[in-house]
């Protein structure tokens, strides 16, 4: 139960919630804390607030107050990778990764929380690379008192998911083996641009790369490269050139002849159309088009690290990356931080 009463009559009994003070381009924050026993001193301070009336609360049964729902509503959203480690303000707490690794959303279950309105979760991206401290998300209880039984049911929805409503797994460090493929780069004919744009994208997630093939556009020569780095202990395997429909690039087929399974080949993403991915004796296979020599970001850039933390791509996960799938081309590039595969 929430009663009002003049800030007068108010004295002698704790703030049920904080009181915020706002002084442009100085501060925003509370000026008196919850728990805070009012004294007569304070009472031209809440005035100069605008605070004229005050709450007392006398939480009845089935009632929760927002900090103690926000608590419960907190530990229900987090999963593994991801926590909260400092009290309630408001009803609200903040949700920090505890590990480096890549952001992951049940964006359903997150859609069917958010549904009750007096509680509410927000957070970054799904398949966002974060580090350990970064928040990934804020909750909070919305009413200064909530029903009990709809925090319950909130917690259901979020218990419902397949794993957890948020986590964040760590990323394994690539051990890559890069197949170069196309006989004008093999035979001398044109210099070989791709290999350091590889290398930049692989170092850049922590990874190193292990082995570089040129190849000629030739199947048995492709699959057996491929199979030789597998057996050398490569962990990804990175393909690039050999993608489109001209009948001179093999590459995919090559990678089948060698016995690559799931072959996913074209994308609803541009740039990036023509990429490809499979597994090869359980290592993950991705095939880079042309685009990729003179796009900063494309399909791959979208993909590569969801297969760094584990992710076994679906064709139906490579269709839902349609929406958000069209890169801009902006003449100053601030990927991950744009709308490019979100």
């Amino acid at each position: 139960m929430i009663q009002i009463v003049n800030i007068e009559d108010a004295v002698g009994y704790p703030l049920a919630h904080d009181i915020t003070e706002i002084r442009a381009g100085e501060f925003k924050g509370p000026a008196f804390q919850k728990g805070h026993m009012l004294t007569c001193r304070d009472l031209d301070h809440l005035r100069r607030l605008g605070k004229d009336h005050l709450y007392i609360i006398s939480p009845e049964t089935g009632e929760m107050h927002e900090d103690d729902a926000a608590e419960v509503i907190a530990n229900a959203l987090c999963g593994e990778g991801v926590s909260w480690d400092e009290a309630p303000r408001e009803g609200k707490i903040s949700i920090k990764a505890t590990c480096d690794g890549l952001l992951k959303v049940d964006v359903d279950v997150l859609n069917s929380f958010n549904g009750f309105g007096d509680v509410m979760c927000a957070t970054r991206h799904s398949n966002t690379i974060v580090k350990k401290g970064d928040q990934v998300a804020a909750t909070r209880a919305i009413p200064l008192l909530i029903a009990k039984n709809i925090v319950d049911s909130a917690v259901a929805v979020a218990n419902s998911s397949r794993e957890s409503v948020l986590q964040v797994k760590p990323m394994f460090k690539a051990r890559a083996g890069v197949l170069i493929t196309g006989s004008e780069v093999y035979y001398g004919r044109i210099e070989d641009k791709f290999e350091s744009v590889i290398r930049k994208k692989v170092t850049a997630l922590k990874g190193e790369v292990m082995d570089v093939a040129f190849l000629p556009d030739d199947d048995t020569m492709i699959a057996e490269a491929a199979l030789r780095m597998v057996e050398k202990g490569v962990n990804v395997l990175i393909t690039t050139g050999g993608m489109s429909v001209d009948p001179d690039d093999r590459t995919r087929f090559a990678l089948k002849q060698a016995g690559a399974t799931n072959i996913l080949y074209g994308s609803p993403v541009l740039p990036g159309a023509m990429f490809m991915v499979s597994a090869l004796k359980g290592v993950p296979v991705l095939g880079i088009p042309a685009c990729g020599l003179f796009a900063k970001t494309t399909m791959f850039d979208l993909i590569y690290p969801r297969i760094l933390a584990g992710d076994k791509i679906t064709r139906a996960d490579i269709a839902a990356t349609g929406h958000g799938g069209l890169c801009l081309k902006c003449r100053q590039c601030t990927f991950p931080d744009c709308a490019f595969g979100k």
